[in-house]
């Protein structure tokens, strides 16, 4: 090899590209992406802030929902009585709404008292009662 040569980082013996084609190229491409990322956003952005405001709605409509149940109530118990009844009922409602939020639990018995992933102590051995009936 004399000294005459270019070779590349690569060793191949090839010219480099044109630095200004690659600066070009890299540009035009991140702006591609930024655009795109911006456009994906902006969409994102609008549906959340439509979720965040229909659940707003929905806990308004469920307030009006209990105090409608509760004045219902009040008709005919006592007004703390139907305040109970009605806490009880959302209390439940919350409960079981938690427990369907849950993901299933396997049922070949790999469910432990520790909770899952998390092994269980070992069995304790049956205890025999004391001679002279425990006493």
């Amino acid at each position: 090899m004399t000294g005459s040569e270019k070779t590349t980082p690569t060793g191949l013996g090839k010219p480099p590209l044109d630095k200004a084609l690659t600066d070009e190229l890299v540009r035009t491409v991140r702006e591609e992406l930024r655009a795109e990322l911006r456009e994906q956003t902006s969409r994102q952005r609008r549906k959340a802030t439509l979720y965040a405001a229909s659940g707003a709605a929905a806990l308004y409509a469920g307030a009006a929902v209990a105090l409608a149940v509760g004045l219902a109530l009040a008709l005919g118990l006592h007004d703390w009585a139907a305040a109970l009844v009605v806490a009880v009922l959302l209390g439940l409602a919350a409960v079981l709404l938690r427990n369907a939020a849950r993901p299933s639990r396997p049922r070949g018995g790999q469910d432990t008292p520790a909770g899952p992933g998390i092994p269980a102590p070992p069995p304790m051995p049956p205890s025999t009662p004391a001679p002279g009936g425990g006493r």
